[in-house]
């Protein structure tokens, strides 16, 4: 005969080790039934007024940069032009040492593949005869027509003043000029494509006191690069007129930076 109270226990024993296993399982699944069941994180967007928040200091800091960067490339564009007049400088140089120091002809002093003069034999490239301020499309092309934004001095071949192109007749070379850009058409204003009128085949001279042009190349129009006739380079004020030493100024007062080679 079976003892109730032995199958009472046994069958308590079962239960029990029942339940735990059951809360083991329920354990194991808990973290993936949850994760399963949770719902996805909400994904936030910008209102307008963080937008525009965003764009108003786009706009400050465009405002507060873009002006310096355009300065920055305006001393670039000033660089190179100077760079030019001396390598030009360089060039007449030699030119003048196989020339007894005289100038090359009026006008065509720049030079082409079949009437060479500067270019081809002392300047190898069109690119150093065009200024970074002339906005024409630059050429490599062998005759008349490249861009030159360069000029000589006029006084150095008015018979007016007698040097006939010989360099050793000036006085003062190192206070008169010899060389700078040349932009006297249309407006005179160096930004205008249409005041350039320099080319291989015609580069008008240098007028006097920088005649029509209205303007500086650079630093808002105060200032012009210079080519002396001792070959160095200076960065001049522009005008007036009427201020003794100015790019325009055209009289001839001693000790100052003149266009007059006698003085």
């Amino acid at each position: 005969m079976r003892n109730p109270l032995s199958s009472n226990l046994a069958f308590a024993t079962l239960f029990s080790l029942s339940l735990l296993a059951h809360a083991q399982y329920d354990a194991l699944l808990t973290p993936i039934s949850m994760a399963k069941s949770s719902p996805p994180p909400a994904k936030t967007a910008f209102t307008l007024i963080e937008l525009l928040i965003v764009i108003a200091t786009i706009a400050i800091l465009a405002a507060l940069f873009v002006p310096s960067f355009n300065r920055v490339l305006e001393r670039a564009r000033a660089t190179k032009d100077m760079s030019n007049l001396r390598q030009l400088g360089l060039a007449m140089q030699a030119y003048l040492n196989d020339k007894d120091q005289i100038l090359p002809a009026t006008a065509t002093w720049p030079g082409t593949a079949s009437s060479p003069v500067l270019y081809p034999k002392y300047i190898g490239t069109r690119q150093v005869f065009q200024s970074p301020f002339d906005k024409r499309a630059s050429s490599e092309a062998n005759d008349g027509t490249p861009p030159v934004s360069y000029s000589i001095n006029n006084n150095l071949y008015a018979a007016a003043v007698g040097l006939g192109g010989n360099m050793l007749k000036v006085v003062s070379p190192t206070s008169t000029f010899m060389m700078a850009p040349n932009y006297p058409s249309g407006s005179g204003d160096p930004r205008n494509v249409g005041s350039w009128p320099g080319t291989a085949g015609n580069a008008p001279d240098l007028p006097v006191g920088g005649g029509g042009e209205t303007r500086g190349t650079h630093a808002n129009g105060r200032q012009i690069n210079v080519l002396f006739c001792d070959l160095h380079t200076e960065t001049l004020t522009f005008g007036p007129a009427g201020t003794t030493g100015t790019f325009q100024d055209q009289t001839s007062t001693i000790g100052m930076k003149h266009w007059d080679p006698r003085q």
